[in-house]
């Protein structure tokens, strides 16, 4: 489907003490990972200073997985997102999406309005518009939309860069393949330009017992379903066999790695970029 070099990140979080978030950073960038993203989730510290942190500490790309649109009003989340680009000198992408079933609650503490469906995917739009116009001729921030259904796949094939397919975990392969060539034909001539993301729970054959918690099926059934979320496999040879078959079947080049993996993974990372 692609022939888009591929690259990888980290998909971490800053528990516990300023240290740890730290380590993570500059463990990420000397096993060749080229960009540290968080989630934007009320129980975690704020992304914006977070990331700002990790850009400091280590010469990566730093960027949300993903900013939840409803929880901000569009032109603070731009600002931020803008600050971030300028002061890493251009290493930060911006990923939006509608939110997740937390968000709801989040926005609810922080005194927002979380809003309806059609709400949430235009607050996405606008926001993506605000970090635009502040765009100049020496910096483009890179925008990741997470996209779903029909409406947010065509807000992601007019403005995203980056894309992810916002699915279960156990969608079935060739679901995601319709998906991400649906907002490519969408998309016209910058198709070929879209980045397909894929973020990656767990790497090998054992699937840890907190999968249920972290992405609500079961280790049975993830295996069962050859589930995306998860990259099976006796090793590093094997999962860059497989890494490279998700490129040709689902475009997929932009490949995240949860922290608890990343030294695991670092041999693909190593054989597998620009490639």
């Amino acid at each position: 489907m692609t022939d888009t070099p591929f690259r990888f990140g980290v998909l971490g979080a800053p528990f516990g003490k300023a240290e740890h978030w730290r380590d993570t950073a500059l463990q990420a960038k000397s096993f060749g990972y080229t960009s540290l993203l968080m989630p934007d989730v009320l129980h975690l510290l704020s992304p914006g200073a977070a990331l700002g942190v990790a850009a400091g500490v280590a010469d990566i790309g730093v960027g949300t997985w993903v900013y939840a649109a409803p929880l901000r009003t569009p032109q603070q989340t731009a600002w931020e997102a803008h600050s971030l680009s300028v002061l890493t000198g251009g290493r930060f992408e911006m990923g939006i999406g509608t939110g997740h079933p937390r968000s709801g609650e989040f926005a609810a503490k922080l005194g927002v309005a979380f809003g309806t469906p059609t709400e949430r995917l235009a607050r996405v739009a606008a926001t993506i518009d605000a970090l635009r116009e502040w765009d100049g001729p020496d910096l483009h921030t890179p925008v990741l939309v997470a996209a779903g259904g029909p409406k947010a796949r065509a807000l992601a094939a007019e403005r995203a860069d980056i894309v992810s397919i916002a699915s279960g975990p156990l969608t079935p392969r060739s679901e995601v393949a319709d998906a991400v060539n649906d907002i490519k034909i969408k998309a016209g001539a910058r198709g070929d330009d879209i980045e397909v993301a894929m973020n990656l729970f767990s790497v090998g054959d054992d699937i840890p017992p907190h999968a249920k918690q972290a992405t609500g099926a079961d280790p049975d059934e993830l295996a069962a379903a050859d589930s995306l979320v998860v990259l099976r496999g006796a090793g590093p040879a094997e999962w860059a066999e497989e890494l490279q078959r998700r490129r040709e079947q689902i475009g997929a080049s932009y490949v995240l790695v949860s922290a608890e993996y990343m030294a695991a993974l670092a041999p693909v990372v190593e054989s597998l970029t620009g490639k």
